[in-house]
């Protein structure tokens, strides 16, 4: 039996764990996203939350406070008026009741011969006159009644029946059994908090713009976009990020020309040992040996290989490029190696991206479908966000556990295979570091062609 309880206490424990998770993402998913929003909301709930607890006190206490004592003072004179017609019934009496009661206590009164009070009106909703008011005709004057309380009027009817069988109607002014005016602190209340979130909202802007221009200008840097105009603004924390990202662009773009200028240096004195090779082979005599010449060729293309990928295209500007130019081009290279091409492009047809670059980053992964398979499938999807470029081919592709070591440099799938049929091992990587100069990646799957799918994906 004490199993069973603790199994039950178990189930019952984790079905509320359970739903306070539900709880928890369903709120995830309905809350905004932005800083701006969350910081708006920051700001608004405690202020409506302390805004109902204020009304919701006044209302309970204040304003209803306020309108009892109202009706209980209307009701002790309607109960003064009544036992003034009970003492004194006769017609001259009550026409001076009558008088009193309009001149001394501003109530409009008639008293009419017997008959029977209306049936009762419904209800209103929300009404604390109404429920007050017969409270308190029920407690003082204890004679059967009826009020009508419903309504925009200014007047409040009440008729009471007295014990000879006559009905006392009374008119009195709704400002004087009900705190009428109670909603201009209401007006008062919502009114300044609307001016207390105007300002708050001109604060949070203030304070937001710098965080979305630091945002802005780390995108744009990290697409390869120059940035000239960024400066850090705002509070001391976000000049400081603001900063610190100053700095880390410096250092990456020292670092960047250290290394271009650094193989270009080693580059250049290479190319002239080469040529030295290439001068003595020539002047050796009649018959060289051809791996000689061969080998010079394939370090000229290795060392031009490699300084293209450090160089990465970095230094070029942003620019305009047609996805039908690039198609064109790709469907002239594959006639070129004999190829079928098959191309489409879906959304905008211009693109902003590092002309040259991309389009290398695009030639590279066609070249290696060109190389391997006989049929590619290019297909180019824009949207206002994203560009996607797939490439499909029939080939053998690439096993799923290599597909990552591919695009490291000079990694080759196959050690035993000359340069000349596999390249210099830097092609995809190439192609993977203009991508993510661009803000985006190259990533490789399988093709529905049976062969490889080189997908790329920048941010437009």
């Amino acid at each position: 039996m004490m199993v069973s309880f603790d199994s039950l206490r178990r189930a019952r424990s984790s079905s509320a764990d359970s739903a306070w998770k539900r709880l928890i993402r369903w709120l995830r998913r309905r809350l905004p996203m932005g800083l701006y929003a969350r910081s708006l909301l920051i700001v608004v709930i405690p202020m409506v939350l302390l805004q109902s607890v204020v009304a919701f006190v006044f209302m309970e206490r204040h304003w209803q406070l306020v309108t009892q004592r109202l009706s209980a003072a209307v009701t002790n004179d309607i109960a003064a008026i009544v036992d003034l017609i009970t003492t004194f019934p006769q017609d001259g009496d009550i026409d001076r009741i009558v008088r009193i009661a309009r001149d001394e206590l501003d109530l409009n009164i008639a008293v009419e011969p017997g008959g029977e009070l209306p049936p009762p009106r419904p209800k209103p909703f929300f009404e604390i006159l109404d429920q007050i008011l017969s409270e308190e005709i029920s407690n003082q004057i204890r004679l059967p009644f009826w009020i009508d309380t419903v309504g925009n009027s200014k007047i409040v009817e009440i008729r009471i029946k007295l014990e000879d069988g006559r009905i006392l109607r009374v008119y009195a002014r709704r400002n004087q059994a009900y705190a009428s005016n109670t909603h201009i602190f209401l007006v008062w209340m919502v009114g300044a908090s609307l001016v207390l979130l105007a300002i708050a909202i001109l604060f949070l802007r203030g304070q937001i713009r710098p965080i979305l221009a630091l945002a802005n200008a780390a995108e744009s840097f990290g697409k390869g976009q120059k940035i000239d105009d960024f400066a850090p603004r705002g509070a001391d924390e976000i000049r400081r990020a603001g900063l610190a990202f100053i700095l880390m662009r410096e250092r990456i773009e020292r670092q960047i020309e250290q290394r271009t200028a650094m193989l270009t240096g080693v580059s250049h004195d290479l190319r002239t040992i080469l040529t030295r090779f290439k001068l003595q082979l020539a002047l050796s005599g009649d018959n060289p040996d051809p791996s000689l010449n061969q080998d010079v060729e394939d370090m000229q293309n290795m060392l031009e290989g490699y300084l293209a990928f450090a160089r990465g295209e970095a230094e070029e500007d942003v620019g305009a490029l047609k996805l039908s130019d690039l198609m064109a081009r790709l469907a002239a290279e594959a006639e070129l190696y004999g190829k079928t091409l098959a191309t489409s492009i879906e959304g905008g047809d211009n693109i902003r991206v590092r002309p040259n670059a991309f389009t290398r980053l695009v030639a590279n992964l066609a070249s290696n479908a060109y190389r391997y398979a006989d049929t590619v499938r290019i297909e180019a999807r824009h949207t206002p966000k994203w560009l996607t470029i797939t490439i499909d081919d029939d080939g053998p592709g690439i096993p799923e556990p290599s597909r990552e070591d591919v695009f490291k440099p000079f990694f080759r799938l196959d050690e035993a295979r000359n340069l000349d049929s596999s390249g210099t091992g830097l092609g995809l990587a190439i192609a993977r570091d203009i991508a993510r100069s661009h803000g985006g990646n190259v990533t490789l799957g399988d093709s529905p062609l049976g062969g490889l799918r080189a997908t790329v994906r920048v941010p437009t």
